[in-house]
């Protein structure tokens, strides 16, 4: 108890008032590079052709007998509002302004699950399209229509998932040895 005294610091500090904002706090702006990157461009085509899977089934006459048909457009639509939302994260550069969400972990497992759930709702709505009862008909061009597109989509998120493989893995490298050159992507 005899040195607590000479411990403690008793100098007294004036606040200094600044103007500059934090990086984090910082104004949203476009990024335009994002747009035409690969990612970019490949959630664009996620957002484009989901857009038209789901409209294409809302769009046809589904009879009781089509229960599947509801999956299909859960998956379209869930996945179409989610992958909005992450394009405007990106696109509005609000990624690094969030450092504590692991975006490419993140970005990697949607994409994977994406595809996994596009991949049922594909195999579902392209099994139901029947050309030998319905062929020529409106309803059976908009569920081939919707099937050659959740095919598109389905693709568009395997893809962007092996991107997002590669960026997270370093290309090439492995983590240790991007940790000690100092390379490190993410």
């Amino acid at each position: 108890m005899a040195d607590f005294p000479d411990k403690v610091n008793t100098q007294t500090s004036t606040r200094t008032s600044s103007n500059t904002i934090s990086p984090r706090f910082s104004s949203i702006g476009l990024d335009i590079q994002f747009l035409k990157s690969s990612i970019g461009i490949l959630m664009i085509v996620e957002l484009v052709f989901g857009l038209l899977v789901w409209a294409l089934i809302a769009g046809s006459t589904i009879s009781t007998g089509d229960g599947a048909f509801g999956w299909v457009i859960f998956v379209a639509i869930f996945l179409w509002i989610l992958t909005i939302v992450i394009f405007i994260f990106y696109l509005l550069s609000l990624t690094p302004k969030l450092p504590m969400v692991p975006w490419l972990h993140l970005s990697l497992y949607f994409n994977l699950g994406a595809t996994v759930l596009y991949l049922t709702a594909f195999i579902t709505n392209a099994s139901s399209v029947d050309p030998t009862s319905i062929k020529g008909s409106y309803r059976y061009n908009n569920r081939a229509a919707a099937a050659f597109f959740a095919g598109v989509v389905m693709i568009s998120y395997g893809v962007s998932t092996f991107l997002y493989f590669l960026s997270l893995r370093g290309r090439g490298s492995n983590a240790a040895t991007s940790q000690a050159t100092g390379s490190n992507s993410a």
